[in-house]
């Protein structure tokens, strides 16, 4: 990320998530930058340390760098010290990636790929690779890590064909904590870390995430799973039936989008359900909309069909 001394890190991710103390403090202490830590998120303050600390160095999710280009304090901050930029954890449309260095004049923008397992990062864009690169990839394995992606069976997929991305590497977790069970289960015989995540190497060998693991929904670089709203939403004695998927959005990547079904003669009341999950939820786990439906969409097994649901909120089928 050619972080260095002279340079300051507003670190903004939480600092117990892999962005705030993997590539935010601990990056900091090996390359002998200044941190600065942002207890919490909130626009003006984070434009004034910018000017008053010169900051060079912001990374997180696509969320907080929308919130400063919609500021209505930017054009009147100072902010020339901005250097690098890395919009992850969620997914960052093209037209951010550009506006990052057309409007904010960081000099290098990049994104990347990763999960706690592999130490944060498997594979990062390159200073100087294209817009449209950093945007639609999460760039090249790390020196050292090896990165490929099989097919149900598990045989090596050729380039460009989606399957499971499986990560080797200098980079892995030893096991999961007093579980060998998971660990195997994750880890297999020749040390493949197998992710849960589907995606493809182009001919450039960076990789393409396509599909989250299982359901899971990515809103501002946070993981949401459906299955902890849903619980939440039939709390509620007049649903019937939940679901839970990702929804686009411009701001967070993507938000949870709730379907629900009214319990025979009863009506939801949206506005309570939604008072209900706030009582539960943290914030960024609430629902952005809540539909109420006639029915979902199933297959034989009557198990519901979530990517028609994705597919009808205009998300790609495995976001």
């Amino acid at each position: 990320m050619t972080m260095g001394p002279g340079d300051v890190d507003l670190v903004i991710p939480p600092f117990f998530h892999c962005f705030g103390y993997k590539a935010g403090w601990m990056v900091c202490f090996m390359r002998g930058a200044t941190i600065i830590p942002q207890k919490v998120f909130d626009v003006d303050e984070v434009l004034d340390r910018i000017e008053e600390e010169k900051v060079s160095f912001i990374l997180g999710p696509p969320t907080i760098y929308t919130d400063i280009l919609h500021s209505p304090r930017l054009p009147d901050t100072d902010i020339s010290s901005l250097r690098v930029s890395c919009p992850s954890a969620a997914s960052v449309p093209v037209e951010l990636v550009k506006r990052l260095s057309s409007d904010l004049g960081f000099d290098i923008v990049l994104s990347a790929y990763g999960l706690t397992e592999a130490h944060a990062i498997v594979s990062i864009c390159r200073p100087g690779d294209d817009p449209e690169m950093v945007a639609n990839t999460a760039g090249q394995p790390l020196d050292g890590v090896e990165v490929k992606v099989v097919g149900a069976s598990g045989e090596e997929l050729p380039t460009g064909e989606q399957g499971e991305v499986l990560v080797r590497g200098n980079n892995l977790m030893t096991g999961y904590y007093e579980d060998p069970e998971a660990t195997a289960q994750a880890i297999d015989s020749d040390g493949w870390l197998h992710t849960g995540d589907i995606g493809f190497l182009n001919d450039a060998n960076y990789l393409k995430i396509t599909d989250r693991k299982r359901d899971m929904i990515i809103t501002g670089g946070f993981n949401v799973y459906p299955a902890e709203i849903e619980r939440v939403l039939l709390l509620d004695g007049n649903v019937g039936e939940a679901a839970v998927v990702a929804g686009p959005d411009e701001r967070m990547g993507e938000v949870a989008i709730a379907f629900v079904i009214p319990r025979p003669g009863k009506m939801i009341e949206v506005d309570a359900l939604l008072a209900l999950a706030s009582e539960y939820l943290a914030k960024y786990k609430v629902p952005r909309e809540v539909r109420v439906v006639d029915s979902l969409p199933r297959n034989a097994s009557m198990k519901v069909l979530k990517h028609q649901l994705r597919e009808e909120l205009g998300a790609a089928p495995g976001a």
